[in-house]
Order: structure tokens, then C-alpha cells, then sequence
């Protein structure tokens, strides 16, 4: 398939396209903008101020994975534009970014869909300095836009599965060409730059992966670590379920709640679970699912009016007055209905099951978690993270169990263990303190693009 009839299976697709996003839309909540002019390439004011950097980073994952680069544009003092298709994405990027886009040094936007006029529009009205596509957003149409108008391009932190390479190759001519016409490619793994190479891409070397670099907020930590070091109890994160995994571990933790009633010892009376949906529109199903098994749980919206004693005492059953009245007692689970706070859970946790694995979801990032020094486990489907779960497992960081209800035992047993429990944590620290570096690679490479460009025009 070439690049034309490319284009005309899009138009064809657009309208089912456009009423399936938008339908995403109103399930997952917040501003998507659709149907916006800039969704479109339509902008109502001119840019104004020096040609900007230009990051893509499609989603809540990748805007996360991008922060390091783009700090660090930030930092040398170049102007940075951030664009997204989602609105997770463009939220954790204000989040992320609100300093520097109150100064004026940093600009989101929305990626407009991939029709010819919609990115050439898109590029002439930002005249970028370079462009940079997070991981593995590659548009045919943006990346010719781009190189008919010389702006540099650049797929960093890329990761490419055999099931992509697949799916390349099978779409023919107008991936390779899409491939071909980028500057610099920087793979994660030697695996995935000898997919990328096949896939067409030149230049390609390997740089590591973005989210060892990342820097997670000191006060964060500091929080966390604090919470967790005043509670009386043990806590294990259970980080970043996705659709269906909440009712396997709300199963799993009603079965291993009743064996130890059975044995005289309620679980809630040394164990405080963490159970932290990755997706908002889904905090309120599982404090349903919850509710609905018998599982006493706080929600930590409810504790936000507290100051830290009284979550304290709320969470270890020692006030009446609690975000639920219909439950009383110590709170088994805390919910994690709250957002930006992962790195508070990680730090607070003494191990951490990162979730997006025990369905067939392709898995969440363990990184944080180990960089905290927190022993990991996860489930057995891990493709989008398969070197770093493979790598971490292989360091004694991290282990891989089969189901949810293998892991709230694995975690337990650790819990019982703390010799192995502190040498796992610090595996994880050395783990990822040997593998940082990605983007400071990425980003002397990128601005010799950026030069280059610079004197050629």
C-alpha cells in the first residue's frame, strides 16, 4: 500500500473513526475535543515566539516517559511544543509542565488526525525546530508533512514487538517510507532496533529506555515514605489495574481474607492494600466491586479533608467517622481514586503488584517501583515492558506469577521475609541507576539535528 491509497482507506474510515473517539470520549471523561479546529490543523491565533521543540506523546504512559526530555529542553532553554491525542495525556502534561507553561516556555496542543492538509497545517503553522514521537506513534502523513518541510524527525524510547514488525510489514510501501523519512531512531533494546531496521527505519541505535531517567517528585516520595513508615501495618500497592483485573484481585483478596479468619487472625489487622485503578472513569466500579464482596475500603478522596493523623487513625480503625459510614472497622483496602500520587502509594508500599499484567493488556511500567527500592511482582502478561520485566527478574528485583490471587500470596510471603524483601529492593535500585542515561543520548543527538537543520536554512 502506498501513501494515496493510505490516505483514501483513512477518509473512508473517518467517520466510524470519529464516532469511535468520540464515544471513548464520553466513557473515559475529561476534554477531548473532538470535532475541534485543532484537531484539524485550525488555529485561531498565529504561534508567536521562537520555533519550538516539537514532543508527541500520545497518551498518559508516554507524556509520563517524555517528562525527563522534555525537563530537559526545558532546562537548556529551548521552547517546547507537547502534543497529545488523549486527554489523560494533555491532563498529566499540564500537571507535569504547569510552570513552564505559565511562563510561556512550554505549549500543549493536540496532534491533529493524520490527513494530508490537517499536518501540513499543522507544521506550517508551529514551524517546529525538530519533532520527536514518543515510543511508537508513527503517521505516514505527519512524517512526510514534516519532510517536505525539512523539520527534522525522531522516534525516541521506541519499542517495536514482533506482533508490530508484523503488522509494518503486512501495511507494505507506505511504512517504510514512514520509517525511512525519520532522522534518528533510538531503541529501547537491541531487540526492538533490529525490528525497527526491518521495519525499514536507518540510523537506528540503541539508547535505553526514557523511564529509567525519570526524576519522581521529592515531596511525593517524601509523603509516602512518611505515611507509611507512621502506619501500624504492612502495606502492599496494587498499581495500575486495567479492565477486569480489579475483580480478580478483589477476589483474591476476599479468599486470602477469609483463610485468615479461619486461622484466627484477620488480614486487615497487619495488611493495608493499596488498590489504585490506572483509569478515573473506573474508581468508582471498583469501590462497587469492593462494596459488593464485603471488603471494608477507604477511599482516599475521602481522606483528603483529614490532615495525616486523622488518615492515620481512620485507616488503623481507631475513629467511627470515616469516608463510608456503611463500614466500620480497619479498612482492608484503601482505594486509590486519586491522580498523580503513584509515586506517594510506591513509596509508602512494601511491595508493589504492578498490575496491566494479569490480563492480556501487555503489562505497566515497573520502573518507578523499583527505583524506589520497592520489590516488584507481576503478572505473566508483559509484552509492552518484556525486556525490563525480563532484565528486573533476572537482577532479583522483581518476580513473575501466573494469577492475582498468586500474587496477594507472593506478596504476603515477602511480608514475612524481610532479608529478602531489602535485597530485592536494593537489586531494584542498582537495576535501574546501571540502565539511566536514555536521554541525555537522545537529546545530544537531537540537537545536532537541530543545528544541522539550523544551517542548513
Amino acid at each position: 500500500m502506498n501513501r494515496f491509497f493510505y490516505t483514501a482507506f483513512l477518509r473512508l474510515l473517518a467517520p466510524g473513526l470519529m464516532g469511535w473517539m468520540a464515544l471513548r470520549a464520553r466513557r473515559a471523561g475529561g476534554q477531548w475535543d473532538v470535532w475541534s479546529g485543532a484537531r484539524f490543523g485550525h488555529y485561531a491565533a498565529p504561534d508567536e515566539g521562537e520555533r519550538p521543540i516539537w514532543v508527541h506523546a500520545v497518551s498518559l504512559g508516554e507524556t509520563r516517559a517524555a517528562q525527563p526530555l522534555v525537563q530537559a529542553l526545558l532546562d537548556q532553554g529551548d521552547r517546547v511544543l507537547l502534543t497529545h491525542m488523549t486527554a489523560t495525556g494533555r491532563e498529566e502534561g499540564a500537571r507535569l509542565f504547569a510552570d513552564a507553561i505559565a511562563r510561556g516556555r512550554l505549549r500543549q496542543e493536540w496532534l491533529p488526525y493524520d490527513f494530508p492538509g490537517c499536518v501540513q497545517r499543522f507544521i506550517a503553522h508551529y514551524r517546529p525546530q525538530a519533532g520527536v514521537l514518543m515510543e511508537r506513534e508513527i503517521w505516514p502523513n505527519l512524517i512526510a508533512a514534516a519532510h517536505r518541510a525539512r523539520v527534522p524527525m525522531v522516534l525516541a524510547s521506541a519499542r517495536f514487538s514482533d506482533q508490530a514488525l508484523r503488522q509494518s510489514l503486512r501495511a507494505g510501501r507506505v511504512m517504510r517510507e514512514a520509517y525511512g523519512n525519520l532522522q534518528g531512531v533510538y531503541a529501547q533494546t537491541l531487540q526492538d532496533a533490529q525490528r525497527l531496521e526491518q521495519a525499514g527505519a536507518a540510523a537506528v541505535r540503541v539508547s535505553g529506555n526514557f523511564k529509567f531517567d525519570i526524576t519522581l517528585p521529592a515531596d511525593k516520595v517524601a509523603r509516602g515514605r512518611a505515611f507509611g513508615a507512621a502506619l501500624r501495618r504492612k502495606v502492599i500497592a496494587i498499581a495500575s489495574t486495567r479492565e477486569g483485573e480489579d475483580e480478580m484481585f478483589v477476589r483474591a483478596l476476599l479468599r486470602h481474607a477469609r483463610r485468615a479468619d479461619d486461622r484466627g487472625r484477620g488480614l486487615g489487622e497487619r495488611v493495608l492494600f493499596c488498590l489504585i485503578p490506572r483509569h478515573p472513569q473506573r474508581f468508582d466500579a471498583a469501590a462497587a466491586l469492593l462494596r459488593e464482596a464485603g471488603i471494608s475500603c477507604a477511599r482516599r478522596s475521602g481522606l483528603s479533608s483529614l490532615d495525616r493523623a486523622g488518615a492515620l487513625e481512620l485507616l488503623e480503625g481507631r475513629t467511627a467517622t470515616g469516608p463510608d459510614p456503611a463500614q466500620s472497622g480497619v479498612p482492608l483496602v484503601l482505594l486509590g481514586d486519586s491522580l498523580g500520587e503513584m509515586p506517594s502509594y510506591y513509596a509508602a508500599c512494601d511491595v508493589a503488584i504492578v498490575a496491566g499484567s494479569f490480563a492480556p493488556l501487555g503489562g505497566q511500567n515497573l520502573i518507578e517501583a523499583c527505583a524506589l527500592g520497592v520489590p516488584v511482582l507481576v503478572g505473566p502478561h508483559t509484552r509492552n515492558f518484556e525486556q525490563a520485566v525480563a532484565d528486573a527478574v533476572e537482577e532479583g528485583a522483581a518476580l513473575r506469577v501466573p494469577d492475582a490471587d498468586a500474587a496477594v500470596l507472593e506478596a504476603l510471603r515477602l511480608l514475612d521475609r524481610p532479608k529478602d524483601l531489602a535485597a530485592m529492593g536494593e537489586a531494584g535500585r542498582h537495576w535501574v541507576q546501571k540502565h539511566t542515561g536514555a536521554v541525555a543520548r537522545v537529546l545530544a543527538g537531537l540537537n545536532e539535528l537541530k543545528d544541522g537543520a539550523g544551517r542548513g536554512a
